[in-house]
């Protein structure tokens, strides 16, 4: 899928790491260094923009390894960028570790996934299909 892109960032446009990767690396473009404390928020600015052809989605993801040695992540995972929207990416990071975290100019701080979508239409019914799982809720499908 061919994405038109306007890189203002200090950083390379943001390629695959391998050939079977399905996520791209956002890089922070900062001017300072951002502090996240615990429990705070901050918007990450990527100095990248998109479109994205009809049909398409962004989504940015959390880092595994900014998340599991750090406590990073993405608040609003994913986070959804329309094929209408022309702004700036951003990236919502939280701070969910005990330890402040430092966010440094160009440190890759989320992925970025392109997928397909539907339109769902709708069709107002009176009755649903049934199933084994019917109406239950979480955990109602067992623990094992």
């Amino acid at each position: 899928m061919k994405i038109e892109l306007i890189n203002k960032s200090k950083h390379a446009t943001p390629t695959y790491s391998t050939k079977h990767s399905a996520g791209l690396d956002l890089r922070a473009n900062l001017d300072d260094a951002v502090i996240l404390k615990p429990l705070e928020r901050a918007l990450i600015k990527t100095g990248l923009y998109i479109a994205l052809p009809e049909g398409a989605e962004a989504q940015v993801r959390p880092r595994s390894g900014l998340a599991y040695k750090n406590g990073i992540t993405v608040l609003n995972s994913p986070g959804t960028i329309d094929a209408d929207y022309r702004g700036e990416i951003g990236v919502i990071l939280v701070n969910i570790s005990n330890e402040n975290f430092v966010v440094e100019d160009g440190e890759r701080v989320a992925q970025l996934v392109i997928a397909k979508h539907e339109v769902a239409e709708w069709i107002n019914v009176e009755d649903l299909s049934e199933t084994k799982r019917g109406s239950g809720g979480f955990g109602s499908t067992g623990v094992k």
